[in-house]
């Protein structure tokens, strides 16, 4: 693999290039954007607000797409894997990577309009809770499965159609999902790169030294197994970058000049797969190693909280391409913030790094945070930039 690209393939990389857009930001060097360092104080105290409204005992979990699964109460895969007979604790894992990864990929932004009901709570869901219930119902009914013996697996990704996945997703002209054949197209892509997603428990599991895996080391093999499935997005010498994108403001002497990778999809599934290999006996360490994601609910937290502030005003009444000079400077800028936002909210909490990874900030924390903020300012709650997206970015 080209050491250019590689490089780029790493949270190290997002981490790196996110602080120097903000750097360059700060100096007045983005167009788009000024930054206001003083109103991080406000924001971390909406965070640590909402941290202690959500987890008053300040147990909070990593952030994961395993929060989602809960639904009026209930543990809803929990329900399904205690009454699973596992072989061993390896063929759970392999399931649940299955399913996280599915159900990650399908995370994109539902749009403001979309509803899911869930015919066994009777609950009706919306936005990331929606689509993380209808795929666990879609993952459940062996929809996804190669094997009709093996339902709770997905070996068979590569035949997955639109009007399956609109009916799993209760899709219709009232009811419409963004993006809907883009995220078909993912995981068809995804089944021809890797037939079954949970092949890639087993690849992790082996790159385990005495039993430890960073959780960076995580991520990595995610970028290189995965990139081929981000179909139309950057390449650099033969390989795909997946959510890398170009901004002006960012200089190189090299190859990768201008680029600026975010990973935000694979960052998020990085997290959720924590869970699976810890279970399976595999210590998962170094959670920092990755970083905060960016996506609209981090985002729209610093631009609703005053951080971030657009230079024409008349910008956020338009919609915006996701490779945008505008788009991408606010993506890499909320990954820089929420490096320095997590030690405020720590602060204030009265925690730890080590007790309170940046994983459990972003759970407790800034999502929840920017979503409140979200809908106090906006009747729909959404965020406050229009992105124009295919559904497999945010």
């Amino acid at each position: 693999m080209s050491v250019a690209a590689l490089s780029l393939l790493s949270a190290a990389a997002v981490r790196e290039r996110a602080h120097e857009l903000l750097d360059i930001a700060l100096a007045g060097g983005l167009a788009e954007w000024r930054v206001d360092l003083a109103r991080l104080d406000p924001a971390a105290d909406l965070t640590a607000e909402v941290v202690r409204a959500n987890y008053p005992d300040l147990k909070v979990p990593f952030h994961a797409r395993w929060r989602h699964f809960t639904a009026a109460g209930r543990d809803l895969w929990s329900e399904r894997a205690d009454r699973t007979p596992w072989a061993d604790p390896a063929q759970k894992a392999r399931a649940e990577f299955d399913l996280a990864i599915v159900s990650v990929l399908l995370d994109a932004g539902a749009g403001a309009a979309w509803r899911y009901r869930d015919a066994e709570t009777g609950i009706e869901l919306s936005r990331s809770e929606g689509l993380a219930v209808a795929s666990l119902r879609l993952f459940e009914a062996g929809v996804l499965s190669a094997d009709p013996r093996q339902p709770l697996q997905a070996g068979g990704l590569a035949r997955l159609d639109a009007a399956r996945l609109a009916q799993a997703f209760q899709v219709n002209p009232d009811n419409p999902l963004v993006g809907l054949e883009g995220r078909v197209a993912l995981l068809r892509r995804l089944g021809a790169a890797v037939g079954r997603p949970g092949v890639l428990f087993d690849e992790m599991a082996a790159r385990a030294e005495a039993g430890r895996l960073p959780a960076a080391t995580i991520l990595e093999v995610l970028l290189q197994r995965l990139g081929p499935i981000w179909s139309g997005r950057l390449q650099l010498e033969g390989v795909a970058l997946g959510d890398c994108w170009r901004h002006p403001a960012l200089r190189r002497a090299d190859a990768t000049d201008g680029l600026v990778p975010l990973h935000k999809l694979s960052q998020w599934l990085a997290y959720s797969l924590i869970e699976p290999l810890q279970s399976a006996g595999v210590e998962v360490v170094d959670i920092d190693g990755l970083t905060g994601l960016a996506e609209y609910r981090n985002g729209g937290l610093f631009v609703d909280a005053g951080v971030l502030t657009l230079v024409d005003p008349a910008d956020a009444g338009r919609s915006h391409a996701v490779d945008s000079p505008l788009v991408v400077g606010w993506r890499a800028m909320t990954v820089a913030l929420l490096d320095r936002l997590a030690p405020r909210v720590r602060e204030r909490l009265g925690v730890t790094a080590a007790d309170f990874p940046l994983a459990c900030v972003l759970e407790g924390g800034t999502w929840a945070a920017g979503r409140k903020i979200a809908r106090e300012r906006r009747p729909d709650g959404g965020p406050p930039i229009a992105v124009i997206s295919d559904g497999t970015v945010f």
